[in-house]
């Protein structure tokens, strides 16, 4: 995924560069990047490396539910492994990957020369990695990893050891990380795009990640505020959440997910705009209702500001609140359903084929529509109460956020990679990843499904006898779909990043009559020149190419 390492200075389309601006060399290139390549490159293997801790953590739960009975770790422990699997992978891994995207992309789709804040740019990424390792550290300290769920419920972390405090100050850096990634790319996407490019020509991908940014600069201070009022009353004497001085547990879950579900939309729509981008370019079409897409990714943004009490259905809301939640959960159902409607409209009758970025993008839509189909009947007030922290939950939201986000990652990867790095990936390892990947994905979260409605609570160590069989078939599938991850990264990434494979042209997706793929990323050679667009393009009338 690296950027152009053997080519230190192209030419973006049409325009000579100097030589004097060529890619330094070592480890100051790393260090001290202001390139948005560079940094996009850094948080996409940051990303990947915390994927592959995330997934260790998680093969560590499913060995313990293979069988019933206590095999390897004690109650504790499964409990810390749980909370910093999800920490993790939702601060660590689908976040900071996501990021790793606007990076690369967002310049060069709206023929930017860089990023706005080039060294705020450098410093958001930084901030990641002190925080992961205070965020893994937190294993070695008295009492072991925090043990409250990636939640970070009161009052559990009342009672958490010396980790729980290293735990919240992580989720301060990481959240510091986020705002000024947020703010850069408003700003840029805002103000650097090329003369012509209006806001309604930008690409899906660019539209998805404005309304992201704003969404997490308006909750990061959220989550913030809820984790400092942790931190006092662990150790100031106050009692936001602590009965025994007045204060109310409920309260936290309130401002949690006031933060928690806006987050869960942080997580997905920008993969909305990474399959936005790959349907039409293999559908031999362009998008279907373009606009209709933006309004709704705008409406899923606003309306995920209205839902997040529906976590709460069990905590002695009355019934109307219920009633509020469970309609306002059931409308986001709207815009949603307008996007996947327009994308199955686009592949309709197009010229399809099915490169491996189409796969994962079409595996994308299928199994995310049952993530959200879940989601629905976890609205239902009555059907959650009786769902409700059940490994039903565990599969819903696995579904929307591997399937989800992750599938689009992966699609995202495929379809830019060679842009970025010049190589193409072989074909066949990447079918070889996506089936391997699709089969067992739905190899571990399917039988959740039935253990849920079986009614096997989540964060368990033990279980009874009968939901055996299930757990097994489960803990075989996590095995699967994480050596398939080490299999994308060994076979697919690493030769393409090596230069290992065949040398991508310019437009590698486009089919002998000039169809497919279209955007200004497409204008510029493969690998990307370390500068692009330094003047800035002359587009044609649709915004998607240069002139002259």
């Amino acid at each position: 995924m690296s950027a152009v390492l053997d080519h230190p200075a192209g030419h973006a389309h049409g325009h000579a560069h100097d030589h004097a601006h060529a890619a330094p060399h070592g480890w100051r290139r790393w260090l001290f990047a202001t390139n948005h390549k560079d940094i996009g490159t850094m948080y996409l293997l940051f990303s990947f490396a915390m994927l592959m801790l995330g997934g260790v953590l998680a093969l560590g739960i499913r060995a313990e539910l293979f069988q019933p009975g206590l095999q390897y770790v004690n109650p504790q422990l499964f409990n810390q492994l749980t909370t910093m699997h999800g920490l993790i992978m939702v601060f660590g891994a689908i976040m900071p990957a996501f990021v790793g995207f606007a990076n690369w992309m967002i310049p060069l789709q709206i023929g930017a020369s860089d990023m706005a804040f080039a060294r705020m740019n450098n410093l958001s990424f930084w901030l990641l990695i002190p925080a992961a390792v205070i965020l893994a550290a937190s294993f070695f300290v008295p009492g072991g990893a925090p043990a409250a769920g990636w939640t970070l419920y009161a009052p559990l972390t009342l009672q958490m050891g010396p980790s729980m405090d290293m735990a919240i100050f992580a989720v301060h850096i990481m959240g510091a990380s986020s705002i000024m990634g947020s703010i850069n790319i408003i700003v840029t996407v805002l103000n650097m795009r090329a003369p012509g490019m209006t806001l309604m020509k930008m690409p899906l991908f660019c539209w998805t990640w404005l309304i992201t940014a704003y969404l997490l600069i308006a909750v990061m201070p959220v989550l913030a505020g809820a984790v400092t009022m942790t931190l006092t009353d662990r150790h100031f004497g106050t009692s936001f959440f602590n009965p025994a001085g007045g204060g109310d547990p409920v309260m936290y879950q309130h401002i949690f997910w006031f933060f928690g579900h806006p987050e869960v939309y942080i997580m997905i729509l920008p993969a909305f705009g990474i399959v936005s981008a790959i349907v039409p370019a293999f559908a031999r079409k362009r998008l279907f209702g373009y606009a209709s897409m933006v309004y709704a990714t705008a409406s899923i943004a606003i309306l995920s500001f209205i839902v997040w009490a529906h976590h709460m259905f069990t905590t002695g809301m009355p019934v109307t609140g219920q009633l509020f939640f469970m309609y306002a959960t059931m409308l986001i159902a709207v815009p949603t359903g307008v996007k996947i409607f327009n994308w199955v409209a686009t592949m309709w009758r197009g010229e399809m084929s099915f490169e491996t970025p189409m796969l994962w993008a079409v595996g994308f839509i299928f199994v995310f529509t049952m993530g959200g189909f879940t989601g629905l009947i976890l609205a239902m007030a009555p059907i959650d109460i009786q769902l409700q922290d059940t490994y039903y939950v565990v599969a819903h939201f696995h579904y929307v956020l591997v399937a989800g986000s992750l599938f689009a990652l992966f699609a995202g990867v495929y379809y830019w990679g060679p842009k970025w790095t010049g190589t193409m990936y072989s074909e066949t390892r990447g079918r070889i990843h996506f089936w391997g990947s699709l089969v067992f994905f739905n190899v571990t979260f399917f039988p959740m499904h039935f253990l849920g409605l079986a009614g096997m609570p989540r964060r368990y160590a033990d279980y009874p006898m009968q939901f055996a069989d299930f757990n097994a078939l489960a803990s075989i599938g996590g095995l699967g779909f994480g050596l398939m991850q080490v299999y994308f990264f060994v076979a697919v990434v690493l030769p393409m990043m090596r230069g290992q494979g065949a040398p991508a042209p310019q437009r590698p997706w486009n089919d002998p009559d000039g169809r497919g793929a279209e955007g200004l990323e497409w204008e510029v050679p493969s690998p990307a020149p370390w500068h692009t667009f330094e003047t800035p393009p002359k587009l044609d009338a649709t915004a998607t190419r240069v002139l002259g």
